[in-house]
């Protein structure tokens, strides 16, 4: 393990170096040094410029994140348990999912107005179709012979849901949950991106207008920081949660 995280260090700093020498050759205006982008990073963090368009896309990512994926999820036990609610919705489910949200940012800044509400719905509706459609694989595909079982041992639908199906099933959501996690940092900026003066997706769209590339590389860089910090407090979340598995299964 810790060769691998040597090999991706080595990888880190090659591709930095490689991108230090292609840039030393090119317009800053196409291409800034990495030199030049952590020194607008660095002085935007410490000067306190940054901090509050952090602190509006964090809130907008969380906020969309934990609505999204609360609904998915309820949703989910609903569809997997009960076949014929699943046939009606699930079509209009996926037509709402194939609709692309940038198409949609407009209409929901119309009806929920330029504040936080319409970047928190945008990013919930994109968490929420993973934990949908993995909390209803993860269900239907609860072990047959396991099923069985508790249906000898008379366990009500509800016992068998709470105690079987959704222990069974945990690995299958959470893996849908880490996807919605990476998503919803791609939601907050869409929806700043149509409609906002706050935020790092608002912050893109200014550092354009002003042709200020090594602005909107240091942005991308906070973003990509921010996706990969919460993709991480998942991940812990994730080990925490099924750590009973494996020792279970160890047995």
């Amino acid at each position: 393990m810790k060769h691998y995280r040597l090999y991706s260090f080595l990888l880190f700093i090659l591709l930095i170096t490689g991108w230090e020498f292609v840039a030393s050759s090119m317009s800053e205006l196409v291409l800034p040094a990495p030199s030049v982008v952590l020194t607008i990073l660095w002085n935007g963090l410490v000067s306190g410029y940054f901090l509050p368009h952090i602190y509006r896309t964090a809130a907008e990512v969380v906020l969309g994140l934990f609505f999204g994926s609360l609904f998915g999820l309820l949703a989910g036990i609903v569809m997997g348990e009960i076949e014929i609610v699943r046939r009606i919705l699930l079509p209009y489910v996926i037509a709402s999912q194939a609709v692309p949200k940038l198409a949609l940012a407009p209409l929901f800044i119309l009806w929920f107005g330029f504040g936080m509400t319409s970047k928190v719905v945008i990013t919930a509706l994109i968490c929420f179709f993973p934990l949908l459609e993995n909390t209803i694989t993860s269900i239907q595909q609860t072990d047959a012979n396991k099923k069985e079982l508790f249906r000898v041992l008379n366990a009500t639908r509800w016992q068998t849901l709470v105690h079987l199906k959704l222990p069974a099933g945990l690995p299958g959501i959470l893996a849908g949950f880490r996807v919605a996690v990476v998503l919803a940092v791609v939601g907050a900026v869409i929806g700043e991106f149509i409609g906002g003066s706050e935020g790092l997706g608002a912050m893109i769209i200014a550092s354009q207008g002003m042709m200020d590339t090594p602005l909107m590389f240091a942005i991308l860089i906070l973003l990509t920081a921010l996706g990969m910090v919460l993709y991480e407090a998942v991940r812990l979340l994730e080990k925490w949660l099924l750590k009973p598995i494996h020792k279970e299964r160890k047995k």
